[in-house]
Parts: structure tokens; sequence; C-alpha cells
């Protein structure tokens, strides 16, 4: 027998292909031109506002700006780097709307900014001479036509054969014929129409104020007018030339005679712990920032625990399996929740109205109950729309926190005797109270700062008849600071920022006590 011995036969195989690693950083043309032209776009702002923070003499803001602006560009022309490219935007954002805000508004509490005090010393010298304008007696007139510019009105003035153009923020400069007869000049009865703009044209005559302005009450001749305020810039002072009274600076943000009468509008200076100790000893404050503080505490702490409170009785009450249609019942309890604060404020200042409310007319029999009016009342009141409001948000949070403990818990608790109550006292609670506890804190600063419901419900009121800050009844520090820098004739932008850090501090330190409180909670479970 013979064998024959046979080869093994190799099988070609073709090799996979192996996928070519390709950097992540790695971009198309498309997208780094894409990339370029955002970037470009960035710069050419950037630019644009470095150049007027320099020109308003802030370096500063401009050195920021260049600074964050060179950080931008150097991460996202940079290969790699990813994280950085997605931490750069949420840090801009957060230093800009945040701590930006934080720091401005602690420096506008150190000064005097506020209703006369809101520009910089050279606006307010302009302000001065350019609103008490004189006509200079026996003046002669100009032959003037009426522009209508980009901006505004303008004067097409002839003087000496040369045509001038200006408006209120420009002064007169000479224009070529050509360039005179290429505007467009109002007629008469367009004139006529716009009489108040026209009379409140008023067109300096160069850069220097002290020059003097032209100005028309018909459109057609403009006679000059002069300042009765004269500015000595060697001395620094302001003299009236009408009763040669002379007005000196004197660090106080404004020019102040002998007699202590100052001349407004004046500038922002810095005023060091005035504001802070005007918030706190001035007796004309004293007393309504002592009883708006105490209110607001009692606001903040009987919200909190009204809602919770509410909110807890229900999630227990629709947390029992035997309950029928308690998923019916927790879309209805939920509703409030839905509904915008500041909306819900407006519908209960309607239904809570004395004469034509719905509260009064329908369930009271059309009893005039001044539910907004009186003081007691009014503050009632709003505890009670803001319960309705608030108490979805805590049964929805007890809700998810009761579901969250195994019930293991309660029925060992059960075979060793507790009662229902016992549990929930000695089990349930403190387990609640440790997941829900920040949640509280949170809550108290929100009332704490609950602006929407006092302005949209009450707007603070009935005011308090004594209380030279406006405040009223129902108003809490967030509201009073409000009133303090936007309402009333004297706007103090200065304080109200005093009164903002005050109430930062309050609410800091009672969440750095609350929390320690939370962790000693949170270790005894």
């Amino acid at each position: 027998m013979t064998m024959t011995s046979q080869r093994p036969q190799r099988v070609k195989t073709r090799r996979a292909a192996q996928p070519v690693a390709v950097p992540a950083d790695r971009v198309g043309i498309k997208t780094l031109l894409f990339k370029i032209v955002l970037l470009a776009i960035l710069d050419a702002f950037a630019v644009i506002a470095i150049f007027m923070a320099v020109a308003k003499d802030s370096p500063l803001i401009a050195g920021a700006l260049a600074l964050v602006t060179l950080l931008v560009n150097v991460v996202y022309l940079k290969r790699g780097w990813l994280p950085a490219k997605y931490l750069v935007p949420g840090t801009i954002f957060l230093l800009l709307f945040q701590v930006f805000v934080i720091i401005y508004t602690g420096y506008i509490a150190f000064t005097n900014y506020g209703s006369g005090h809101n520009s910089d010393k050279d606006d307010a010298i302009m302000s001065l001479q350019q609103t008490n304008l004189n006509r200079v007696p026996d003046s002669s007139g100009y032959p003037v036509r009426v522009v209508e510019g980009a901006d505004g009105l303008q004067l097409l003035v002839e003087i000496d054969g040369q045509p001038a153009l200006g408006d209120s923020d420009d002064p007169l400069t000479p224009i070529t014929a050509d360039e005179a007869s290429s505007l467009s000049i109002l007629q008469f009865g367009q004139l006529l129409e716009r009489q108040q703009e026209l009379a409140e044209l008023a067109v300096p005559v160069s850069d220097d104020p002290a020059e003097g302005m032209l100005r028309t009450q018909d459109g057609a001749t403009a006679y000059p007018y002069t300042s009765s305020l004269k500015y000595d810039k060697a001395q620094d002072t302001m003299t009236d030339t009408t009763t040669g009274v002379v007005y000196r600076d004197i660090g106080t943000g404004a020019y102040t005679a002998e007699d202590g009468s100052e001349l407004m509008p004046g500038w922002a200076v810095n005023v060091g712990m005035d504001n802070f100790t005007k918030a706190l000893t001035d007796s004309s404050m004293r007393g309504s920032l002592i009883q708006v503080t105490t209110w607001t505490f009692a606001f903040a702490f009987i919200s909190v625990a009204s809602t919770f409170f509410l909110g807890l009785f229900l999630a227990i009450v629709f947390n029992d399996m035997r309950m029928k249609g308690r998923k019916i019942y927790r879309v209805l309890s939920i509703l409030p929740y839905a509904f915008p604060a500041f909306l819900g404020g407006l519908v209960w200042a309607g239904m809570l109205n004395q004469d034509f409310g719905f509260i009064n007319q329908t369930l009271f029999g059309g009893a005039a109950i001044p539910w907004l009016t009186d003081p007691w009342l009014a503050k009632l009141s709003v505890l009670w729309v803001n319960l309705w409001l608030g108490f979805p948000y805590m049964f929805l949070v007890c809700t998810g926190a009761l579901q969250s403990i195994p019930n293991e818990l309660s029925e060992a608790a059960t075979i060793d005797g507790a009662r229902p109550f016992q549990i929930f006292r000695l089990i349930k609670l403190p387990l609640l109270l440790v997941s829900v506890a920040p949640l509280l804190i949170s809550s108290f600063a929100f009332n704490f700062n609950n602006f929407n419901i006092i302005y949209m419900l009450t707007n603070g009121g009935p005011r308090i008849q004594d209380s030279d800050l406006g405040v009223g009844s129902t108003d809490i520090l967030i509201s009073m600071v409000y009133k303090v820098a936007f309402e009333g004739a004297n706007r103090d932008y200065g304080l109200a920022s005093a009164f903002s850090i005050i109430i930062f501090v309050i609410v800091a330190i009672i969440a750095v006590i609350s929390f320690k409180q939370t962790k000693a909670l949170e270790d005894l479970n």
C-alpha cells in the first residue's frame, strides 16, 4: 500500500484593513474657516469695546477685555485643550453675569450714585452750562434752516456766508455749498408738527461750552445763548454771573456754595461707608428698616413652614394606596405650581379687591373686607397667596422623598408595636428632613427675596405713613431696595446697593448655619 504525502495548502487570507487613527483635534477646512470667522467677529466687537473703555478712562476694564479676548483666541486656535474649549464660555458667562454683578453692586454701595449724581464730573459741568442758557442781550440773529438728520433735527446756519451744520450733540461744523444743497430741509408745515423738538434744539457754537449755543423758535432765525454759569478750570469753580455766587468742588460730588446750596446735576464720588452708616443708624430710616426686616424674616419662615407642612400632609394623604383617584388629585394639586408667580399675584389682587373682588362679592356676600389695604389683612393675604403658589413644590418634593423611604422600616416598626404617628415622627420625618432640609434652606432664601408676590399683589402697601423710604406694611427687604433705587423723586442707587449687600450677608449667614445643622442631622441619622 503506497501512501502519498500531501502538502498542506496555504489559504491566502486578506488582512482586514486597520482603521487609521485620526487626531481628535484635526478639523476640516470648512470648520476651520467657520471658527476663524466667528473669532474675527468676536475680536472686532472686543476691539470696539476696548476703545470705548479707553475713551471712558477705564484702563482696568480695557485690560480685562484684552486679556479675555486673547485667552479665547489662544484656546480656540490651539490644537487640543478640548476641556478648555468647553470651560471658557461658561467661565466667561459666570464672570460676566454673576461675579461682575456682585462686584459692581459692591462698588456702587460705596458711592453716591443716584438721582443728580449719575455721571462723571465733565458731563456734569457740560450739563450745568447747557441747562442754564440765557439769550445774549441785543444779539443779532443768524439765518437758519432746519434739517432732518440721522439722529434728529439739525441746524444749517449761515455765518459770514459760510454754511455750517450742527445738532444738540455735535457743534457747528463748516460744510461746502454742495453739501448744504443736498440736505433735506424741513418745510413750515413739518416744523409745526415738530415744534417741541425744535424748541429743545440747542446747537453748540464750538467744542467750548463757554462760547454758547444757537437756538431758534421759528426755524428761520437763530439767536446766541450763553450760560449764566461760568466755569473756571484753573480754580475748579462755577460762578453764577447773575448773582455772583461762587460754587466749589468740596468733594461731595456737586459744586457747593458757602451756604450749602448745590448745583445739580452733580457726579458720582466715593463716599466710603456713608451708605451703610445711613442705612443702619439714620433715625429716619432705622424704624422702617427694623419693621421691614422683622416682617421679612416672619414672611420667609411662615411661608416655608406653611408650604412644607401642607405639601407634606398632601404627600402623605395621596401616597396612601387605598385612596381612590389619587392621580387626579395629584394633578390638581400641582396646577398652582404651573401658574407664573407674577400672574398669580395679579389675579389674586383682583380677586381680593375690596369693592368688586370675587372673594368679597361671592364668598362673603358683598362685604367690603379690606384684604389689601389693612396692614394685618394685607400680610395675611400675602401669606395665603404665597401658600397657594408654593405648596405644590413642597408636595412634589415630599412625595418623592416619602417614596424613597423603604417600606421595610415601617413594617418592622409596626411589628414592634409602633403606631402610625410614631412611625412617622420617629422614622419617616427624620429621614425625610435629611433629603428635604437643603431644599427648605433654598426655599427660605427664595422667599426672603420673593419680590414678585409682594410687588404684584400689594406693591408693598398699605404704606407706612411716617416712613421716609416710602415702604409699606408688606414690603420685604428686596422690595424696599427696589423702591429706594427706582421709585420716588430721589433714586439712590448707592443706598440701594448697600441694602443689597446687607441682605446678601444676612442670607449667607442663615444659609451657613442651616447647612451646618443639616450636616449634623445627616451625621445623627
